[in-house]
């Protein structure tokens, strides 16, 4: 994945704490996306004012939007579609998270990052699209 310098130049604006926790997981984002073969080229881009990560060839996931939660629900929170099913899929497999309706999930900075959950929640988004039309393919 090649920087982005607008993505970038985002992350300098958070306070410093804020900052850090969202440059960890962008990392493992890109950890993620560089060690798993059946998952796209991954592109970082800006999408509603928040740093995105998304599959392009091939296009296997959903978009991945990482941003400083303003809900009140945590610090910094992971956003996916809201029409896909891996919010209600993740509650299920992690239900000590904290999730906002069907389209994030929220991390506090008094409480360590579960990166074991993320990179499985990450993989699950960026495999999104290849994971249907499988299970598609399987039905027929």
């Amino acid at each position: 994945m090649k920087d982005n310098p607008e993505v970038l130049a985002i992350f300098e604006r958070y306070p410093a704490d804020i900052r850090e926790r969202l440059l960890t997981i962008r990392s493992l984002i890109t950890e993620t996306a560089t060690q798993r073969d059946d998952i796209g080229e991954l592109e970082e881009t800006m999408k509603w004012g928040q740093a995105s990560y998304l599959t392009k060839r091939p296009k296997t996931g959903t978009t991945i939007r990482i941003d400083r939660d303003n809900s009140g629900a945590g610090d910094v929170a992971l956003y996916v579609n809201c029409q896909s099913s891996l919010v209600s899929d993740w509650r299920t497999m992690f239900p000590d998270l904290i999730f906002g309706g069907d389209r994030s999930v929220h991390f506090t900075q008094g409480r360590p990052l579960p990166e074991d959950a993320l990179r499985q929640m990450i993989g699950m988004a960026l495999t999104y699209h290849s994971a249907k039309r499988s299970a598609a393919r399987t039905r027929v």
